[in-house]
């Protein structure tokens, strides 16, 4: 049976490789599922209509996150999911998560433009919590004395969060929420050096992340 051909059978694969998988699948790695050359475009096509039969269906949906497509729980059903795995999530210090929060909203960005922002320096063992994690990684060296490494968050990041692009980052002050902090340390507040920070390079370098993430596919 052609897989190109039969359009319907083409989709219960797809969908039943999502299902069963355990990580975002993007479209190239879904293009291996078979011999014959699909098309991405067709992929993408029969990806939105099983997101559509899925919508208000049961109690898991389909979702675009930054490294590819994936099925989860909705949101209203985690806290019963929750009690089957009852471990409690990481759990980071206020400087990891002010670190983090200044490398998301102002990527790219160096280890000194940090610790300007902080106003305190920023310690190793910070910067290898989020290494270790996967949310950051170094994308280049700017250009002056010392070639300091530039800072921007990953994939993961993202797919941690449960995001498509940086572009759907919440409001910074909500980050706290979604990244838990240690439960015996002062909230995450970070918005009024936010705020007097330039952000122009964040959301230059957002559009081009979303530009090159498109090329993926």
């Amino acid at each position: 049976m052609s897989t190109i051909t039969d359009l319907k059978y083409l989709k219960t694969v797809l969908e039943t490789a999502l299902l069963t998988a355990g990580e975002p699948l993007s479209v190239p790695m879904l293009k291996r599922l078979f011999t014959e050359d699909v098309k991405a475009a067709l992929i993408n096509e029969m990806l939105d209509e099983i997101q559509r039969d899925w919508r208000g269906r049961g109690g898991v949906e389909l979702v675009r996150l930054a490294s590819g497509w994936r099925f989860r729980a909705r949101a209203e059903f985690n806290p019963y999911l929750a009690r089957l795995n009852p471990e409690k999530p990481p759990r980071y210090s206020r400087a990891v998560m002010e670190t983090l929060a200044i490398i998301a909203y102002k990527q790219p960005v160096t280890r000194g433009d940090i610790e300007a922002i902080r106003g305190v320096s920023v310690s190793s063992s910070v910067m290898q919590s989020l290494n270790d994690r996967g949310w950051i990684e170094v994308i280049g060296h700017k250009d002056v004395p010392g070639r300091p490494g530039l800072y921007a968050t990953t994939r993961k990041f993202l797919d941690d969060l449960g995001l498509n692009s940086l572009r759907d980052l919440p409001p910074l002050a909500e980050l706290g929420t979604l990244v838990v902090p240690q439960a015996d340390e002062p909230p995450l507040d970070l918005v009024e050096q936010a705020e007097r920070a330039d952000d122009e390079a964040a959301r230059a370098y957002a559009a081009d992340t979303d530009t090159e993430q498109e090329s993926y596919v």
